[in-house]
């Protein structure tokens, strides 16, 4: 979308966000302009928290306590390196969020059943009382392992975040951590496997010396709205570089296309591997790789063929080295890349990985793969980006790696205009925060598999399970998880696989003994706590938050402060943290002797102590009142960050075992012989160079085709970050929910656009409505992710579940940890549809 059509959409949708509203029963919106009070309104700063990546500054208008409007940022003059930080229409709804119907108002605890969402109002003291008590005795009864702190990003507070809870649950003795996310989960450890961070690749500014851009699942404009975010500096790149040739890769087309791109090449879900080693094959056997690159994958990458392994296992015999050598009985030379994907050697049963061959399997023709290669051996700056969707996949692991490697087989990674296939740098304005405190548990899971872990931690292991820091392979976790603490996440259910699978580990107290939750709405996780806090929201907090993980190439800071009052008897997160910690007999501890304001001061100080050392800061006033008064501080760099300099021009080591690039990973190599794997479960192994890797439910599984024809994609929707944003009736006009369908698929089912269709699996079972559009490719429906799980528990469907009439699309997701990460495969899934 160009600036100008995004000013006309916001400020249709701004229109909306006016205490006296849009005449929606005109014709002419034009008829009743939005006249905003004026005159006694006092305006304050805060912030849109939410998982998106770029925590926009929000300008906040009250009066008497109520707040009555809400704008985005428009302080500056707006010109590209100075613009305004402008928030997108979730940021803007932000006063309808607040004053939601489902607000939670005091602490409450479950009489019901678990999920029935039956809580009877109590005080914050009992609430303190039972949550101390509790934690006191499942540590005493089963061990500190058996408490976990779940997996949370509904809010990204600078101060009082969930870190407050990991300090209440470290004063009493640890609780069992997890590693990863479920955003990125196989890509952060397929990256580290190569050697380099997942979101390590070129910043934005570098595609202004590029002459072709591969984007690679790759959707900036609907991931990363806001106006100072990635999708913005996406747009800006393509304007700036008017003869920069775009292929976007993916299933759907995206509105990081719209006329954007040169070249949509639509994919089957989850054979991205299969597309990228098809153009390898095109690069290596054509020779081009031994004209052009072979001197750099030979000074700087391991493992593109066999001379570079004999050399590795020479050098690590000859260095003694116990941390090299112990890799030695891991390398097989003969299971190098440039044998498999030219189908020699010991892949000589494979074949070839020839454009025919994976035409067959992704679905884009061999002309167009070979189209794709040959601009990229032809480029002079190729940059290319895999994003995070392919990594979400039961392959994802070796999808990513699968397509890392066309940036290095160029040869050209360290140039100017190029990257390394991860997604883009972000620059970021950095801000302390306070410590969650030393864990005495050394012991992590993955993040995904936390409600096995209820059933069967005792037995759970590094070998099977991928456990981290126990005393070797085999040493269990030795504990049952008995106790959730489930902080601004609505993953204990909504954003988990098979939420039917789940809420029945979860209904079951006997299991899982204690489950709290912290929010400010009754979420589909809510409904299963035991106990729930009601958390202040944003526009009742005072904090100081930076620009987050994902805002592009603007750094900048807000120092909120709470428009209103916390409503009714929703405290602070900190503030939760102090009660608990003073019935345990630790609030000395927990406070360090400061209240919040004598916190928020101590943060903001050290704050601008760090950003004094920096090259890019802004000016801070002297405390932290008076940050509040200016909101918002920016900091912009257009210096072009590129992929691995510092490797490639600056000679440092990448943190793989070798110190180099590896398309034979070590890591890999070595969990793939020590590790145990479910043979029953189709693509469940680990291999030490990227292969395509056909799966369970994939687009070529057999076992499930005829039952479930089509595959099923999740797409993060613009009127949700994940599930946050959900409950408000706005954004749910503005972004439809329903399944989208190609019109040839629809055809044979009967289906017309808006009809109701149920939507099923073994797992569950779905009811909304069907979108028939071209923007998706034949034999794949895609439905956007987060809404929120609604078992309508009258109505049973197919699959022998109650029908969630929600949409959510954890309903039909598998529970089946990814064999290298132990991660969340949530886009492989084959599923049927039918009109309701």
């Amino acid at each position: 979308m160009e600036r100008r059509s995004f000013l006309k959409m916001s400020a249709a949708m701004g229109c909306a966000a006016t205490v006296t509203g849009c005449n929606s029963g005109s014709s002419d919106v034009n008829v009743v302009p939005p006249k905003p009070p004026v005159g006694d309104e006092v305006q304050t700063w805060s912030s849109c928290l939410v998982n998106c990546g770029s925590n926009c500054p929000i300008k906040v208008f009250s009066r008497d306590g109520i707040i009555t409007r809400i704008e985005t940022d428009h302080e500056t003059n707006d010109e590209y390196g100075n613009h305004q930080i402008r928030a997108c229409a979730r940021g803007r709804s932000l006063r309808s969020r607040t004053y939601a119907p489902d607000r939670l108002r005091t602490p409450m605890k479950r009489v019901g059943k678990r999920g029935e969402a039956k809580f009877v109002p109590i005080s914050w003291d009992e609430a303190a009382s039972t949550i101390a008590s509790e934690i006191q005795r499942i540590a005493s009864s089963y061990g500190n392992k058996s408490i976990l702190k779940h997996y949370g990003t509904g809010a990204y507070y600078g101060f009082a975040s969930s870190a407050c809870f990991d300090r209440v649950l470290n004063l009493n003795g640890g609780f069992l951590k997890i590693y990863g996310n479920y955003s990125w989960a196989q890509q952060n450890e397929a990256a580290a496997a190569t050697g380099f961070a997942s979101t390590s690749g070129s910043s934005l500014t570098a595609l202004y010396d590029s002459d072709l851009f591969l984007g690679i699942g790759y959707n900036p404009s609907e991931m990363r709205q806001s106006g100072s975010g990635e999708g913005y500096d996406f747009l800006k790149a393509l304007e700036a570089n008017a003869n920069l040739e775009v292929i976007m890769v993916d299933p759907r087309y995206t509105d990081s296309m719209a006329g954007k791109e040169s070249q949509w090449l639509p994919i089957r879900p989850g054979t991205d591997a299969a597309f990228a080693e098809a153009i390898a094959y095109e690069m290596i056997s054509s020779g081009w790789v031994d004209t052009h690159s072979k001197a750099f994958l030979d000074k700087y990458c391991v493992g593109f063929d066999k001379a570079s392994l004999e050399k590795l296992v020479a050098e690590f015999t000859a260095s003694g080295d116990p941390k090299k050598t112990q890799y030695l009985p891991y390398i097989d030379v003969e299971d190098n890349y440039r044998n498999y994907i030219l189908g020699e050697g010991k892949f000589a049963d494979n074949g070839p990985r020839t454009p025919a061959w994976a035409a067959k399997i992704c679905g884009i023709s061999e002309a167009n793969i070979k189209s794709v290669a040959s601009k990229i051996m032809n480029a002079k700056a190729p940059f290319i980006v895999t994003g995070a969707g392919v990594n979400r996949h039961a392959n994802g692991e070796q999808a990513m790696r699968a397509c890392y490697m066309l940036s290095f087989l160029t040869g050209k990674v360290g140039q100017p205009g190029v990257s390394n296939g991860a997604l883009p740098y972000q620059g970021s304005l950095n801000r302390a925060g306070m410590s969650g405190g030393s864990n005495p548990v050394k012991e992590s899971i993955s993040f995904f598999t936390w409600a096995e872990a209820i059933e069967r931690g005792h037995e759970m292991t590094a070998r099977k399970d991928g456990i981290r820091g126990t005393a070797d392979l085999d040493t269990p976790l030795g504990a049952d998880i008995k106790a959730v603490f489930a902080i601004n996440s609505n993953a204990l259910i909504n954003q988990h696989s098979d939420c039917n699978g789940t809420a029945k580990i979860l209904e079951d107290d006997t299991k899982c003994e204690l489950i709290v939750v912290c929010d400010c709405w009754m979420t589909a996780s809510a409904r299963y706590a035991d106990i729930l806090l009601p958390d202040t929201t944003w526009l009742e907090s005072n904090d100081l938050v930076n620009d987050s993980y994902a805002s592009g190439i603007m750094g900048y800071l807000v120092a909120m402060k709470a428009a209103v009052k916390p409503m009714w008897e929703s405290i602070s997160m900190f503030e939760m943290g102090r009660l608990i910690a003073a019935k345990m007999g630790k609030e000395a501890e927990y406070t360090e002797g400061k209240d919040e304001a004598a916190w928020l001061e101590e943060l903001y100080q050290k704050t601008r102590t760090n950003s004094a050392n920096t090259d890019a800061q802004p000016a801070f006033p002297n405390s932290y009142a008076e940050a509040q008064k200016i909101g918002v501080f920016r900091a912009f760099s257009k210096t072009p960050v590129l992929a691995l300099d510092s490797y490639i021009n600056g000679g440092k080591a990448v943190s793989t075992p070798s110190g180099k690039v590896e398309i034979y990973s070590l890591s890999m190599a070595q969990k793939g012989k020590d590790w145990i794997f479910n043979p029953n479960v189709k693509g469940d192994y680990i291999t030490a160079i990227p292969m395509y890797q056909p799966t369970w439910e994939g687009y070529d599984d057999e076992d499930t085709k005829d039952d479930y024809p089509l595959q099923l994609m999740g797409y993060h929707t613009k009127g949700r970050t994940h599930s946050s944003y959900h409950n408000v009736p706005w954004l749910r006009e503005a972004a439809e929910d329903a399944v989208w369908m190609n019109p040839a698929d629809a055809l044979g089912r009967g289906l017309r656009g808006g009809d109701k269709v149920q939507m099923w699996n073994d797992r569950g079972t779905v009811e909304l409505p069907v979108r028939i559009t071209p923007r998706v490719a034949p034999g794949v429906v895609a439905l956007g992710q987060g809404a929120w799980y609604q078992p309508d528990i009258a109505r049973i469907g197919r699959s022998g579940h109650p029908i969630d009439v929600g949409g959510c699309i954890n309903t039909l997701t598998r529970y089946q940890p990814s064999p290298f990460a132990k991660g969340n495969p949530q886009h492989t899934n084959r599923v049927q549809i039918v009109k309701a």
